[in-house]
């Protein structure tokens, strides 16, 4: 089958099988277009919660699947492609954090929503890269521990200096590779394009930026403004997303570098074989978990309002 075969097929098959499939911002167009949403991992999350249908299909990483799995526990959550997982989520477990909040007690301590949903059941507040500034900013303590990511913790203290955050190494790899040379290079290259970076890009990146912001913060940016030349520092895949939005405009890639492995191993036939049941990977949660882990998603839902 070529591509325009399969998705319709798989567009038969979902219907039929009444599956809503979930597709993260950083996939392959092919998968977008048969995708009931997408959009970033907090949305889809949401979105998977009001579907009406009994099994939700995720065109993504692991613990966005997570995510879905414990804001509707009473649905079968599907994940596409089960070596998609996630660098940054995978770089600090429960054990560690336990024993690093030890260290600071009294901490409130804040999680990316890029954790898993074993580290999420110890943690006080939840965060998006959308959000995290408003909720740090409503926390009642002024003392913050901001898990995993380094970066996006840097950029929200830089926003809440009555804040007193403490960092710890992690974060996104494909983010933190792109340097400030790279960013001379593509001004050269582009001297009329604005530069749009997520804040998982290292301060001085992000200190050369002309927006800062979550990927949906980004396309938003680019949809509205009156420019029209971007370079889009995040997932190369947004570039090209944007370019089908907007024809009118010009989209340029910061880095070459810019590429999710994880993102990128959820192929169209990975979606047709799981909904013949031929792949895929079911995800189970315990009920403790699920409980423990949504109390810090409420969390961020209360500040988040």
């Amino acid at each position: 089958m070529n591509i325009p075969q399969l998705q319709q097929e798989i567009l038969r098959l979902k219907q039929e099988q009444d599956v809503c499939i979930l597709a993260h911002s950083y996939q392959a167009r092919e998968i977008c277009e048969i995708a009931d949403f997408t959009g970033d991992s907090y949305k889809l999350s949401v979105d998977a919660s009001k579907a009406e249908n009994k099994t939700i299909l995720m065109c993504g990483v692991r613990f966005m699947a997570e995510t879905c799995k414990i804001l509707s526990p009473e649905k079968t959550v599907l994940l596409a492609q089960p070596m998609a997982g996630c660098a940054m989520a995978d770089q600090m477990d429960r054990d560690l954090i336990a024993q690093v909040k030890k260290s600071f007690p009294g901490y409130t301590v804040v999680a990316y929503i890029n954790t898993t949903a074993a580290l999420k059941t110890i943690c006080d507040v939840c965060v998006t890269s959308s959000s995290a500034v408003q909720i740090v900013n409503r926390i009642d303590n002024k003392d913050i521990l901001f898990i995993p990511d380094c970066n996006l913790g840097a950029h929200v203290a830089k926003q809440c200096p009555d804040k007193n955050i403490k960092l710890l190494n992690g974060g996104c790899p494909i983010h933190a590779c792109v340097n400030t040379d790279d960013v001379k290079t593509a001004k050269a290259l582009y001297p009329n394009a604005e530069l749009l970076v997520h804040p998982e890009c290292v301060p001085e990146v992000c200190a050369m930026a002309d927006y800062i912001g979550s990927t949906s913060g980004i396309m938003q940016y680019a949809v509205q403004s009156d420019k029209k030349e971007f370079i889009i520092g995040t997932e190369i895949s947004i570039a090209e997303h944007l370019q089908y939005m907007c024809p009118d405009k010009t989209f340029h890639i910061l880095s070459l570098k810019l590429i999710c492995p994880n993102m990128k191993a959820t192929t169209l036939v990975d979606v047709y074989n799981c909904l013949n049941g031929n792949d895929g990977e079911e995800i189970i949660l315990d009920d403790a978990t699920i409980r423990d882990a949504k109390r810090c998603i409420d969390e961020m839902i209360r500040l988040g309002e």
